[in-house]
């Protein structure tokens, strides 16, 4: 049974008290949820917010279902996000994406053996201009070539 920790109730108690209303808190208060869960979110993980912040599962569902900034599998350490929308597209990322799902040994959307990386495919990353690009959890990279971004992930600790 997912609980949530006491750093994470305190943080999401802050983001109510924050807000006008309790709905307005569900976005910071998911993020919270997500990097105590390892980078993604479950029905556990959702049934433990609602009771902190006292609203029905559903209502944070809404959000949480809508943004795909919120993981609903698990990804791994590394979770790797390539940019699918038309200019990366046009630029080479289905390339960039089937060279780094053979060398990692896994599909779009699932975990290393090793736990290490996963690899999703999103919408648009924000820079059009310099795609393919892939954001590799926080950090983003821009104009890739499949070699370019496999030797990335092979340079992550």
């Amino acid at each position: 049974m997912f609980e949530l920790s006491s750093e994470s109730v305190e943080e999401v108690k802050k983001q109510m008290a924050r807000f006008e209303t309790i709905e307005s808190a569900i976005i910071p208060s998911l993020y919270a949820v997500q990097k105590q869960n390892q980078g993604w979110i479950n029905d556990e993980a959702i049934e433990a917010l609602s009771k902190v912040m006292q609203i029905p599962s559903s209502r944070i569902n809404e959000v949480f279902k809508f943004y795909t900034m919120f993981n609903q599998k698990k990804v791994g350490k590394y979770h790797v996000q390539l940019c699918g929308t038309l200019s990366c597209h046009i630029n080479g990322a289905p390339d960039i994406s089937d060279f780094l799902c053979q060398n990692l040994d896994i599909g779009l959307d699932e975990v290393t053996a090793d736990g290490k990386f996963s690899i999703s495919r999103v919408e648009c990353l924000g820079s059009c201009g310099t795609g393919p690009m892939m954001q590799v959890n926080e950090t983003y990279y821009e104009s890739l070539t499949p070699e370019l971004a496999l030797s990335i992930l092979k340079g992550l600790p």
